[in-house]
C-alpha cells in the first residue's frame, strides 16, 4: 500500500471519527435541550423551563427593557408573562420582540369585573404588544372562579375570544389557594399560575399535584417569594423537581438575567448543601408571612405595607445599609398614621391580619435599630 493511500485511509477515519464526535455532541445538546424544557399540561406549549415575568421591567425605561427581553429571547428564554395592570410593560414586550413574534409565547392577564372590561382590556393588550393573538389570556387574581353562567359574563367572553381565535388558551391566576384548586377542579382552565417556592405549603404542594394529574399546565409565579429568598441556585433546583412546573422569574436587572440564563445550560441540581439552605429558610420564614403581593394597595395612609410588613425579614436578610436608613426609618414611622380602615386586611388573599401584622414589624424595626 502506498504512502498516499495510506494518507487518504487516515483522513477518512478521521473524518469518520469527527462526523461521530458530532453527532455525539448533537444529540448531547437535544439531551440538554429536554431538560431544560417543560410542556404547559395539554395545550402543546414547549417552551424552555425559565419563564420570563415581566412585572419588574415596569420600573425601567423603554430601551433599557428591550434591551434586557433581547437579551432573554437570544439566551434561549420563549415564555413572557405579563398583564393589563403592569402599567407600560405589555407595550415594552411589543416594543422589543414583536419581529420575533411567531417564535415566542406571549401570555397576558386582566382584572376585568365584567365582559365589557374584558374586551377593553384584551384588545388593549394585544394593541400593546403588535400581535394579534394571545397565547395565553389569564383572569388576573379574581376573588372567584369564573365559570359559565356565573352572571359576570367572562368566561363566556373568553370563550369567545377563544373561538375568534384572539387567544390560544384559558388560563388564571390565584394567590387563594381555595379558588386556584376550585379552577383546577373545573376542568375550565388549561394553566393555572400560582405563588408556588420551597416554602410552600402541603396543600400548595398538592395543587401542583392535582394540576399535574389533569394535565393543567402549572406557571409558578414568586419562585422567590417576592425577594425572601436569596439564594436562586436553591430556588431553581427545587422546582425543578417538579416537571409539570414553568417558573417565571421577575426580571429588571441584567445580572439578575444572567444568573437565570446560567442555569440553561448549567442548571443547580439539589444537593446537601442546597438543602441545608432550603431547611434554614424554612425555619426562618416558616408560618404567616407578607408575600409581597401588592393587592392590599393602596394605603390611603401611605404606608409601603408590601416592604413594611415583613420588615423583620428583611433586615435580617439584605444588607443593613438597605432598611436602616433615614429614607426607611420614615417610612415604617408612617405606621403610626394607620387609620385601621382594614382595607389592607379585606383585600388580602393569604387572609393576614395586616394591620397587626405591621405594628409587630414596627415595634422589631425599632428594638433592631
Amino acid at each position: 500500500m502506498t504512502q498516499e493511500q495510506n494518507a487518504i485511509i487516515r483522513v477518512n477515519r478521521r473524518k469518520s471519527a469527527d462526523k461521530g464526535t458530532e453527532q455525539y455532541l448533537i444529540q448531547i445538546k437535544e439531551r440538554k435541550n429536554n431538560m431544560s424544557q417543560i410542556t404547559l399540561g395539554n395545550t402543546g406549549i414547549i417552551v424552555n423551563k425559565n419563564g420570563f415575568g415581566a412585572l419588574p421591567i415596569q420600573r425601567i425605561g423603554m430601551e433599557e427593557a428591550k434591551f434586557i427581553l433581547r437579551k432573554a429571547y437570544d439566551s434561549g428564554i420563549n415564555f413572557f408573562d405579563t398583564a393589563r395592570f403592569y402599567t407600560d410593560s405589555e407595550k415594552k414586550i411589543g416594543y422589543a420582540l414583536d419581529d420575533v413574534r411567531d417564535k415566542i409565547y406571549l401570555a397576558s392577564k386582566t382584572m376585568s369585573a365584567n365582559a365589557e372590561e374584558f374586551w377593553q382590556h384584551l384588545y388593549a393588550s394585544l394593541e400593546m404588544m403588535n400581535t394579534d393573538y394571545l397565547d395565553v389570556f389569564q383572569f388576573h387574581n379574581p376573588a372567584f372562579c369564573p365559570k359559565p353562567g356565573d352572571g359576570s359574563g367572562l368566561y363566556e367572553a373568553m370563550l369567545e375570544a377563544k373561538e375568534k381565535g384572539m387567544i390560544r388558551h384559558i388560563g388564571i391566576t390565584n394567590h387563594r389557594i381555595k379558588v386556584a384548586m376550585e379552577a383546577a377542579e373545573s376542568g375550565l382552565y388549561e394553566t393555572i399560575q400560582f405563588p408556588f417556592s420551597y416554602l410552600a405549603t402541603e396543600e400548595e404542594i398538592g395543587l401542583v399535584q392535582k394540576c399535574k394529574e389533569k394535565k393543567i399546565g402549572f406557571i409558578a409565579m414568586k419562585a422567590l417569594s417576592g425577594g425572601l429568598i436569596t439564594n436562586s441556585a436553591a430556588a431553581y433546583a427545587y422546582l425543578a423537581q417538579f416537571d409539570n412546573v414553568l417558573p417565571i422569574w421577575g426580571v429588571q436587572k441584567e445580572t439578575e438575567l444572567d444568573e437565570f440564563i446560567s442555569y440553561i445550560d448549567n442548571p443547580p441540581v439539589m444537593n446537601e448543601e442546597l438543602l441545608s439552605v432550603i431547611e434554614k429558610d424554612r425555619k426562618e420564614l416558616g408560618g404567616e408571612f407578607c408575600r409581597g403581593c401588592g393587592y392590599c394597595l393602596p394605603c390611603p395612609a401611605g404606608i409601603d405595607i408590601p416592604t413594611a410588613a415583613r420588615m423583620s425579614l428583611m433586615i435580617r436578610r439584605a444588607p443593613v445599609s438597605v432598611y436602616l436608613n433615614d429614607e426607611w426609618k420614615a417610612k415604617m414611622k408612617k405606621i403610626e398614621d394607620c387609620i385601621h380602615c382594614d382595607h389592607c386586611k379585606n383585600h388580602c388573599p393569604y387572609g393576614l391580619d395586616t394591620p397587626a401584622l405591621l405594628e409587630k414589624n414596627l415595634a422589631d424595626y425599632k428594638n433592631f435599630i
